[in-house]
């Protein structure tokens, strides 16, 4: 490679002769253009990675939105029942006259499980329970219209207790275990009870439909919650 009088160098080399010969304008802009579509590369492969963090995204937000549909979809609803009290014959059904007093310590009761009575001071918080009850605080809530469903835990489990729990309203309600029952399930509301064999029985919405919240109980609409919360509850 040697220079000549213009100052320029030359090659017998055809293809190192034609590199020489590029203006340094030239030269620029083809670096200029290397870069641009160097630039480009990189946008695209952006721009790629944006729409596969979006699909992903997305796909995952569906998902998300399809599990908590799911989950509404599938969760049972409480039972609707309007303010009883109509007076409604409903056969099986028994009542009583018990009187309504604050006391203290244990109260022997003529029913099985209590319809009423001498009762707590502080009532149990109506709810699901998976223990047995205090007597003296449950009745405390039947004063207020309140329905006790109780049942037999050794003959109502699995589907039946489903079946049972699915009668449940969203309040005034208490469900638990009972030991010593005379039927596998009993209902008791304020002076009036109904022992049942089976949680299918169709009686059980007729009684919650007479007595549930029942305006012949001594107290109808005071609170059922904001007191005693009992052993085991569950909701």
């Amino acid at each position: 490679m040697t220079p000549t009088p213009s100052g320029k160098r030359t090659s017998g080399n055809p293809a190192t002769q034609a590199a020489i010969n590029l203006s340094v304008k030239q030269q620029r802009e083809q670096q200029k253009q290397q870069k641009l579509a160097e630039y480009e590369r990189q946008l695209a492969r952006r721009r790629r990675g944006r729409l596969t963090w979006w699909m992903v995204g997305s796909a995952a937000a569906v998902a998300v939105i399809a599990l908590v549909v799911a989950s509404i979809a599938l969760t049972p609803k409480p039972a609707t029942y309007d303010a009883g009290g109509t007076g409604a014959d409903i056969e099986g059904v028994e009542t009583f006259t018990n009187e309504t007093q604050h006391v203290q310590g244990t109260v022997d009761y003529p029913q099985n499980p209590p319809a009423g009575g001498p009762h707590d001071q502080f009532w149990l918080n109506c709810g699901v329970y998976d223990q047995p009850q205090r007597n003296e605080n449950a009745v405390h809530s039947l004063e207020h219209g309140a329905v006790w469903v109780t049942y037999d835990a050794a003959q109502v489990s699995g589907d039946e207790l489903d079946t049972l729990t699915s009668h449940l309203p969203g309040s005034y309600a208490i469900l638990a275990p009972y030991e010593g029952l005379p039927t596998p399930i009993v209902l008791s509301a304020w002076n009036a009870q109904l022992k049942l064999d089976s949680a299918s029985d169709p009686r059980i919405s007729e009684f919650f439909e007479e007595y549930w919240r029942s305006q012949n109980a001594p107290e109808p609409g005071a609170a059922c919650t904001g007191a005693i919360d009992g052993p085991g509850k569950q909701s």
